[in-house]
């Protein structure tokens, strides 16, 4: 992983709070590792307090881990592509709504818009899922993605088989390692966990 070291690394949340918790031990690793890192929040992040973070709270905490102000606009995110602000755009925890916006190229959050954006540049983007609809609705989105130049994924499984059998959930704490396969243009493998 020492490819991370100086590396620009836009570091997209979508809000799967239930997964908040579990992003901040991957992204401090990957300033331990040397990347610099700006957070980018969709609006729901940004604005929506939940059980798990008051909005507010969550972004004081993401600031402060970073050293860097939160991107959460849709004007603020569109210079990310011409200014080729990032080696690297993860985008975690990723919802399945993101996921479709993406497959189908909707541009109306500082998520998908950061994702437009550097992808014009032909740059990776890192996706580490959390959807409840995973292998229904989404199945066919995340395969779109699968299939779509630039796009890699920190490996997923079934979160729970049993009480949610349609959900998948990546294992954040791959996101390290797979940032460091996919900012060389490789997947992580294996991708099914």
């Amino acid at each position: 992983m020492e490819n991370l070291q100086g590396k620009r690394i836009g570091f997209a949340i979508t809000a799967s709070y239930c997964t908040f918790s579990k992003i901040l031990d991957p992204l401090k690793e990957l300033i331990r590792l040397g990347a610099a890192v700006t957070p980018i929040f969709s609006f729901h992040t940004a604005s929506i307090d939940s059980r798990f973070y008051k909005a507010s709270d969550f972004r004081t905490e993401i600031e402060a881990i970073t050293g860097n102000n939160v991107i959460d606009t849709i004007p603020a995110a569109e210079p990310i592509g011409p200014k080729k602000l990032f080696d690297l755009i993860i985008v975690a925890p990723c919802t399945g709504n993101t996921i479709a916006k993406l497959a189908y190229g909707i541009t109306d959050t500082p998520v998908t818009m950061a994702v437009k954006a550097h992808l014009r540049n032909n740059r990776p983007v890192l996706v580490a899922i959390s959807s409840n609809d995973g292998l229904t609705g989404n199945a066919a989105n995340i395969g779109k993605l699968l299939n779509t130049r630039n796009y890699y994924f920190v490996p997923f499984r079934q979160d729970d088989c049993t009480g949610k059998p349609n959900s998948l959930v990546a294992d954040m704490a791959l996101i390290p390692a797979s940032a460091s396969f996919a900012i060389t243009e490789k997947q992580i493998q294996p991708m099914l966990r």
